[in-house]
């Protein structure tokens, strides 16, 4: 079991099964020199507390709820990195998130829901290897009504 792996298990999470694309036009990970470039995630997620599978943030889930439904997309994030590189200690560092929220009119609050995912990548990679770029906007609609979709860059050794 890796070092990233003994750091979740001893926060209290397991990783997921990796989430299966729906067609073999994409895939959860492509690797382009030393950068990994996860796809977007956020469906079939984990069944951990707060955790939403669909609707919008605040009208039908909550900040807090959307907070925990961005860390689960984080834990499958992971999940797909390890299928694509088999070990995650090979990840150097988060480079960038980029998090999309399926937002009700009016609300601006997307950077709250995002620390899910930021917080949980910097506990597990360290305040060096897990501080990252980021970007968190609302969006009308996300697909099947997930309330979170996130992508990233990790930089990985060979």
């Amino acid at each position: 079991m890796s070092e990233i792996e003994k750091r979740i298990r001893a926060m209290g999470f397991e990783l997921p099964a990796p989430f299966r694309f729906p067609s073999p036009n994409r895939t959860g990970c492509v690797q382009v020199g030393a950068i990994l470039f996860v796809s977007g995630h956020g469906r079939d997620l984990p069944a951990l507390p707060g955790v939403r599978h669909a609707g919008k943030v605040p009208a039908e889930v909550s900040v807090e709820e959307a907070y925990a439904t961005a860390r689960a997309v984080a834990l499958s994030m992971l999940a797909s990195i390890k299928q694509q590189l088999g070990d995650l200690d090979r990840i150097v560092r988060l480079v960038r998130l980029f998090g999309m929220v399926n937002v009700s009119p009016g609300f601006d609050r997307m950077p709250n829901v995002i620390d899910g995912a930021s917080d949980f990548f910097y506990e597990v990679l360290g305040p060096v290897n897990g501080q990252h770029a980021r970007t968190a906007i609302g969006v009308a609609e996300l697909p099947h009504r997930i309330p979170v979709e996130i992508n990233g860059e990790f930089e990985v050794r060979a």
